[in-house]
């Protein structure tokens, strides 16, 4: 049984993967800011998380096989540790490359109850794409998603860094046309949000 497992050594690797097999493309702030949260840490696996959020930001909004190689470099853990936690969490683009724009709408049961899958509907419409979807300009992708944990403002969807609700079709159209607008990406904006959250609270 244990001869039939093949394992792909140019992706996993068992130990940290070696510098020369990676492009390392951090830049220098990035590293300014790795360094800076590692100092907080008693070690570096602990600082996994904030780590990938970095190099979500560094790559453009997606975890590339060679995001992971970089985290894993920097932080002195094994390819697969690095997979394994990004794989986890959904907040980390590790299986899709989103749009500019990654629209998150709730559909749990507050939010369901106040027209949730309606919103979705909507949604699906305006953009002429559905759930894990990229609209053709790669402006927007679409994901469904559970408790946002704002059902105060149910329905609610999240872009970037910002929750907007209750969404109606008006407070919708006007979100849209004003992301449209921007050349700024709400993906890498919230990437960047987080990591400078990370760094101020460890500064108190």
């Amino acid at each position: 049984m244990a001869d039939m497992i093949q394992v792909n050594t140019s992706v996993y690797h068992a130990q940290a993967p070696r510098r020369e097999d990676f492009t390392l493309q951090f830049s220098d702030k990035a590293i300014t800011e790795l360094e800076d949260i590692l100092t907080h840490y008693p070690n570096k696996k602990a600082a996994i998380l904030p780590a990938l959020w970095i190099a979500q930001r560094e790559y453009g909004g997606t975890i590339t096989s060679q995001a992971l190689g970089e985290v894993a470099i920097r932080l002195n853990r094994s390819y697969a540790e690095i997979e394994g936690v990004a794989t986890y969490y959904t907040m980390y683009n590790v299986s899709e490359s989103p749009g500019k724009n990654k629209i998150e709408v709730c559909t749990c049961i507050v939010c369901m109850a106040q027209g949730g899958y309606r919103l979705l509907d909507l949604i699906k419409k305006k953009l002429g794409v559905g759930p894990g979807e990229t609209t053709a300009d790669g402006l927007f992708t679409i994901e469904e998603v559970e408790c946002l944990n704002a059902c105060d403002r149910a329905p609610i969807m999240q872009i970037g860094p910002e929750y907007y609700g209750p969404v109606t079709e008006t407070l919708f159209d006007e979100i849209i046309q004003k992301l449209k607008a921007s050349s700024e990406s709400t993906v890498i904006q919230q990437a960047d949000e987080i990591v400078k959250v990370q760094i101020s609270d460890q500064s108190k």
